[in-house]
């Protein structure tokens, strides 16, 4: 297994153990999150008693593969932890996300969630939002003259492809992978694209996290969010032998 595998395993492992019998979990999307849902399967299978809400078709698949008990949004009111991981993410807890294409479930989701914990590689923080595309998503139905206005907001807008076809989510919407000038303001060109008529959500997760777990060289790193954009409930747990280190502005 390559350095930033291990990476990601480590910090899907150290953020399953914030998971707790009777939960309700959002379980993610992409290669990180993959390791969670496995992660999670084996607690399933050991006794452990807690269901999910998926992100996306794939990940609800694997999950009922592994015996996970899996809910549809209707069926519950609540979900307590979500767990995901990111494209890249700031010091201010801001990240973007998408590439796996499952963006609008994932907000769905990570809004719903009473406490949201982001797990990455050591690759993933930023200095500054803008190295990865920001994933919008988008109706068919005039996706064209939504790449269109944001190409008149002086950025780059390309329809996503997947195997030389256009790439669909799991709702039936196309992704325009969005490029800005280097100076921009990623999270207030996020806002303006939001305006655009056709466009559903962008990938911009503005300091929604509770906290944040990084798969390093060294062991993993843990930051928690002093300031997230909604209250979260604080779920305890018996503290790792490693340190964790709590991030300040």
């Amino acid at each position: 297994m390559e350095n930033k595998e291990k990476q990601k395993k480590a910090a899907a492992m150290a953020a399953a153990s914030y998971i707790q019998d009777q939960m309700i979990i959002g379980l993610g999307t992409g290669s990180t999150a993959l390791y969670l849902i496995h992660e999670a399967g084996s607690m399933i299978r050991e006794g452990r008693r807690f269901q999910a809400v998926a992100t996306s078709e794939a990940a609800e698949a694997l999950a009922v593969s592994l015996g996970i008990p899996v809910l549809r949004p209707e069926e519950t009111e609540r979900v307590d932890l979500a767990i995901d991981g990111v494209d890249e993410i700031d010091g201010s807890f801001c990240a973007v996300k998408g590439g796996g294409g499952a963006l609008l479930r994932e907000k769905i989701v990570a809004q719903k969630a009473e406490q949201v914990i982001w797990i990455m590689d050591e690759s993933k923080p930023v200095k500054r939002l803008g190295t990865f595309p920001l994933p919008v998503e988008v109706l068919p139905f005039g996706a064209e003259w939504a790449a269109e206005a944001i190409r008149a907001m002086g950025g780059k807008a390309v329809c996503r492809m997947k195997d030389g076809r256009t790439f669909f989510t799991d709702n039936g919407n196309m992704i325009l992978d969005v490029v800005m000038k280097e100076d921009t303001d990623l999270r207030e060109a996020a806002k303006e694209i939001r305006q655009i008529p056709g466009v559903l959500e962008t990938g911009i997760f503005d300091r929604i996290c509770s906290r944040i777990i990084i798969g390093t060289g060294n062991g993993v790193r843990e930051l928690v969010n002093p300031n997230p954009v909604k209250k979260n409930v604080r779920f305890e747990r018996e503290e790792a032998d490693g340190k964790k280190q709590e991030c300040r502005e």
